[in-house]
């Protein structure tokens, strides 16, 4: 039995965009997919019942998060990450690498792992490649990722050149120490910075070991998304095409596009959840921001276009007025309404490649969302 299937269904014309499948355990991935992210076992402001009810079909939860708080044996016991959290569907859980290398001055890197201090009560940790196989394999997860080293976008070619010989190795020992092989995937990730030599070094590396699907990580993290583009042309050439490509930590309706456009199937991003609880919309006509004074009369839906929960129910101006008093019920249905918007623009692009419109569907999209 193995963990996970990829089905290549149809490929576009005109670019590297394609339409796919992904079976795992706990059901199907159409693919190009958006994963909301529920980091700490829950995507914030939502019911999973919701979530599933929008039309979400994989969420992303986070191994470094998890692991503090509320332990991973403690998910064990209770059955594993799904049953936790009541979510049936597909979980795919990140290795804890970036959150570790994000702490700066709090961590140390060495051969062995990570070590750092938590940013809850600054406790000293240890995660290595065989320790977030460890958590990974007891939350149970259908996709997981391999412990790497996230190297900033700022980063000398000296140290990327490194540090992703060192992700590689890594990479090796995650392979030997991952116990739940028949039920769990295992993703490589791709490194080497903005140098295109390197991510095709770091590609040959991690392909060699033939693993059920590959990441790209690295991207995102504060280069111009020009630059992005351009590293992230070649990148998909590197990796095969019989499995599944994850673009991670990307989610604005842009960059969505433009990746899939370079043949990836797979994305998150904690952007649609986050910039909810701070009153932002993404809407057919553009981003909005509700806690604008135009919006203190205005009874018209969020988005007139938009057949979510919230925009069926409420009104600009009643969103507004929850923000402006604080209401909790302001981040639940601005996130409602964020997620239900990036679920239905890849219904929208996985129809499109299907009837061989993507480039017409992505300029009618750029042509009504405006600038991002």
């Amino acid at each position: 039995m193995t963990a996970l299937k990829y089905e290549l269904i149809k490929t576009d014309a005109r670019t590297k965009a394609r339409r796919g499948r992904i079976t795992t355990p706990h059901g199907v991935i159409e693919t190009p997919i958006f994963m909301p992210v529920g980091t700490a076992a829950t995507v914030k402001a939502m019911r999973p019942e919701e979530v599933e009810e929008l039309g979400a079909q994989i969420i992303l939860s986070n191994t470094y998060h998890l692991y503090l708080r509320p332990g991973h044996e403690v998910v064990k016991a209770a059955g594993g990450l799904h049953k936790f959290m009541n979510w049936n569907k597909p979980i795919l859980t990140d290795s804890g690498g970036f959150q570790v290398f994000s702490l700066g001055a709090m961590r140390k890197i060495t051969e062995e792992g990570a070590q750092f201090r938590s940013h809850i009560d600054g406790s000293l940790h240890m995660i290595s490649p065989e320790k977030s196989m460890e958590i990974q394999n007891a939350l149970g997860s259908d996709i997981m990722m391999a412990f790497d080293e996230c190297a900033p976008a700022d980063a000398s070619y000296e140290y990327v050149k490194d540090s992703l010989a060192r992700t590689t190795r890594w990479l090796r020992r995650c392979k030997d120490y991952h116990k739940n092989t028949d039920k769990q995937a295992l993703f490589g990730i791709m490194q080497g910075g903005m140098f295109k030599d390197l991510r095709k070094e770091s590609a040959e590396a991690i392909v060699e070991m033939d693993l059920p699907g590959y990441s790209i990580g690295g991207l995102s993290v504060g280069e111009p998304k020009e630059v992005m583009y351009d590293v992230l042309d070649d990148c998909v050439d590197y990796l095969p095409k019989e499995k599944p490509r994850y673009l991670m930590g990307v989610g604005s309706p842009d960059c969505l596009f433009e990746g899939v456009e370079r043949g990836i199937d797979m994305f998150d991003c904690v952007l649609p959840t986050r910039i909810a609880r701070h009153g932002m919309a993404m809407t057919s006509e553009g981003r909005i921001n509700i806690k604008n004074a135009r919006f203190e009369r205005d009874f018209t839906p969020l988005d007139p276009n938009c057949d979510c929960y919230t925009c069926r129910n409420y009104s600009r101006a009643y969103l507004r007025h929850l923000f402006k008093a604080d209401e909790m019920l302001s981040s639940m249905l601005m996130t409602n309404h964020n997620l239900h918007f990036l679920v239905k623009t890849m219904d929208g692009i996985r129809k499109s490649i299907e009837e061989d419109r993507f480039l017409e569907f992505k300029k009618e999209f750029y042509d009504s969302y405006g600038r991002f």
